[in-house]
């Protein structure tokens, strides 16, 4: 230490400078380290030494009074802050460690006018290594970074040589660009300093900095603790908590938003982990990853995947292959030049998805000690990769990992989103998509503010987002998500806001849209075994205003966006009233609604495409006899109708999923009716209503369309093969008796595919 403060500027989360770092710290021995970083984490620094906490993990700070306000420092097992932590924690003696960046407490409260201050001025922040790149003749910075520092290690006999080198190039740096449109890194650096001043009286000359290689001139520049002083007087501050969460290598990466990020973390921690023969290594765990996606890689693919990435490092005048290098070699020898597999590579290898932990001794809220308390106890581990859950709510397990995952999203912690079950449509059933997100931990931080479990807080926060609702939409999703979640204690407060919001709601429109979320929570709490009877009232009161004012509101001239918005609603009440009409409060809802049905299917006022919906509704019900189906449907289609709304009767009654082209299959005489009616429509009527009916019969699965196609072809009305049948005639392309020898000719065929007996008999053929 005889050349004085040993100043180790650093690329962050570079493992070739984590090497140097340690290799510095080895020949220097100071007698304390400085690390950038908030000052306020220094009374977590001793938790690195725990063996619970494992990189990557992240030094959380927020403000005190708003979790939202935060931020992260992260630290993966290759950045050379972690490496200095560690170092100076392992020696015999432990040398004091301490962070000695602007404390949080100045950056959180200084943050907005940060952003504003460079919005203004539209600076744009220099990227060092990018300059220092295209200097040297080098068109990616990553490829530079690789060549000079991760493949090069330090310099024989002196390890301080690379850090000294770096210096001056960032001081040359900073002569021509200035602060490179770093404004705030002038307060940072003045707060360094101070830091530094105070480790001098300590420690005299024996301390060692390790900061990021820009701020290396700043720190040995020759400035007055007057003038720093000036700099930090008058900043503002507010009270913060830190503590440690877990961070991921994919969080480490650019595209997860961090801005001191690297695009490849999971390849620099496989530098900075293996001792020797890098690439080989490499190459070994991607033909590991092909093999377990059933992909063909032999040990001699890794031998010649090897063998390319060397000759291209070689033409390319490399000193040893890169991740570009290595990329290609995969592309060419194990992916037969397939991007497909090779974005599986870069996914899961080179980005990563590892997740790190951290000790139970870490300060946390007490919502996140609940919360983890559970997550043991119902074994749902927080992982990086995202996965699927599916969940069989009979069980009692399962049942108690829903609630947890639905509380927690009505606390807005997005670790599980609903997903569609496959293979069951039963409500038992829940689908879930789990990722576990680093900010998460901030979510949970700011729903601390609620209680200190997890049911406590979902049921402050409901109750809070109910008595805040204006809209009755949001009330009645509110009363949805609080029976999924099992808050019975919240569901009182929200059934008053959900009646006193549509007692004075008298938008049909927003009462329809509200109505099937009821019913779904009613259906969702009977599997759940939650009581709804509250819900149901409130359910029931709806419904009966929902029959009183439908028909007026279906028949005051509506455009054709609001009569298709209107049929939408008609579909989700007639669902929801299926659902309440078994329920004690709803006595007789079922026929006060075929009652509105059957007004909105006999009014000529109201549009065609409700009316014809109507119809459909009622006989699907059985509630409308086929003949008077004929009846409504001939008055639809009668010459006095408009093309327009007889085409959007057709839409209404045969449209979307309502199996509309099956109906027409068997019963001629409504085929009969449409087709008779498509016929007589003028030729300029009827290139108006194409679109509309195209988008009807469109919609048809292809066999349905290729029988109406047949049926339509030999004549609608004619005789269909039911009716035919029980007439005792054939139908048409049928003969009247079984031809035996025809008949014979696919037994053969037939055997093979019941896979029957040797005879079959030509009869059962």
């Amino acid at each position: 230490m005889s050349r004085g403060p040993l100043l180790l500027g650093v690329r962050h989360h570079g493992p070739g400078s984590a090497r140097a770092v340690r290799a510095a710290l080895e020949a220097a021995r100071p007698a304390a380290v400085l690390i950038e970083g908030p000052p306020e984490g220094d009374a977590l620094l001793p938790l690195a030494a725990d063996p619970g906490m494992r990189p990557p993990v992240a030094l959380l700070a927020h403000a005190a009074d708003d979790p939202g306000k935060a931020a992260f420092w992260p630290l993966a097992g290759f950045s050379p802050e972690w490496v200095a932590i560690r170092w100076a924690q392992e020696q015999d003696v432990p040398v004091p460690v301490r962070f000695i960046d602007l404390p949080a407490a100045h950056s959180l409260a200084g943050a907005a006018e940060e952003e504003q201050e460079q919005d203004a001025t539209d600076s744009v922040r220099l990227d060092p290594l990018a300059v220092l790149a295209e200097t040297a003749g080098y068109d990616d910075p990553e490829r530079w970074w690789e060549d000079v520092v991760e493949h090069r290690g330090a310099a024989p006999g002196d390890p301080l040589a690379a850090f000294e080198a770096l210096g001056e190039a960032m001081g040359a740096l900073r002569e021509a660009y200035g602060d490179g449109g770093h404004a705030r890194d002038l307060v940072r650096e003045a707060y360094m300093r101070q830091r530094m001043r105070a480790a001098r009286r300590e420690f005299g000359d024996a301390y060692a900095v390790v900061c990021g290689a820009w701020h290396v001139p700043a720190l040995r520049a020759k400035t007055t603790a007057a003038a720093d002083k000036a700099l930090l007087t008058g900043l503002p501050k507010l009270k913060v908590e830190t503590t440690w969460v877990p961070w991921t290598h994919r969080r480490l990466a650019r595209a997860g938003g961090y801005g001191a990020g690297i695009t490849s973390p999971g390849w620099y921690a496989h530098l900075f982990a293996a001792g020797d023969r890098p690439i080989e290594r490499w190459l070994t765990k991607v033909a590991g990853l092909l093999r377990d996606e059933d992909r063909q890689v032999s040990s001699a693919h890794v031998i010649e995947a090897v063998r390319l990435a060397e000759t291209l490092a070689a033409v390319r005048g490399r000193p040893l292959p890169g991740l570009t290098e290595t990329l290609e070699a995969v592309r060419a020898v194990m992916c037969d030049g397939s991007d497909i597999p090779l974005a599986l590579i870069e996914d899961r290898l080179v980005v990563g998805d590892v997740l790190g932990e951290v000790p139970d001794a870490a300060p946390v809220v007490p919502l996140q000690r609940d919360l983890t308390r559970q997550q043991r106890s119902l074994r749902l581990k927080a992982e990086a990769q995202e996965r699927e859950l599916e969940l069989d709510l009979r069980k009692e397990t399962d049942a108690a990992k829903s609630l947890l995952l639905h509380r927690l999203r009505l606390l807005g912690i997005e670790w599980g989103r609903p997903t569609a079950s496959r293979g069951s449509t039963g409500t038992f059933r829940e689908t879930w998509r789990l990722r576990w997100e680093p900010e998460l931990s901030v979510r949970v931080a700011e729903a601390g503010i609620w209680g200190t479990t997890v049911l406590a807080a979902a049921t402050a926060k409901a109750e809070g987002d109910a008595s805040a609702a204006e809209e009755l939409g949001e009330v009645t999703a509110l009363a949805e998500r609080c029976l999924l979640a099992g808050l019975s204690e919240a569901l009182p407060a929200v059934l008053r806001a959900l009646a006193d919001r549509a007692a004075l709601d008298t938008d049909v429109a927003r009462l329809a849209k509200a109505l099937p979320a009821l019913a779904r929570s009613l259906r969702y709490g009977d599997v759940r075994g939650t009581d709804g009877a509250a819900l149901g009232t409130v359910a029931a009161g709806l419904a009966e205003r929902i029959c009183v004012a439908l028909p007026p509101a279906c028949a005051a001239g509506l455009d054709a966006d609001a009569a298709a918005e209107l049929r939408g609603h008609v579909d989700g009440v007639h669902g929801a009233v299926g659902l309440l009409a078994d329920a004690d409060e709803a006595d007789g809802l079922r026929e006060r609604w075929s009652a509105v049905l059957r007004t909105l299917a006999g009014r000529d006022t109201v549009p065609g495409l409700i009316r014809g919906r109507a119809a459909r509704l009622l006989l699907d019900d059985g509630r409308l006899p086929a003949e008077e189906t004929a009846r409504l449907m001939g008055l639809a289609l009668s010459p006095a109708s408009s093309p327009a709304d007889a085409a959007g009767w057709i839409e209404g009654f045969a449209g979307g999923s309502a199996g509309g082209g099956t109906l027409l299959v068997h019963d001629d005489r409504l085929l009969g009716l449409i087709d008779t009616w498509l016929m007589s429509v003028p030729e300029g009527a009827f290139i108006g209503v194409l679109p509309l009916l195209r988008r009807t019969f469109g919609a048809y699965e292809s066999g349905v369309k290729r029988t109406l196609g047949e049926l339509v072809r030999r004549g609608a009305g004619g005789p269909s093969a039911a009716s035919a049948s029980a007439s005792g005639q054939a139908p048409a392309g049928f003969a009247p008796e079984l031809d035996p020898e025809r008949a014979e000719a696919v037994v053969d065929l037939v055997r093979m595919l019941l896979a029957g007996p040797a005879e079959i008999p030509v009869g059962a053929a």
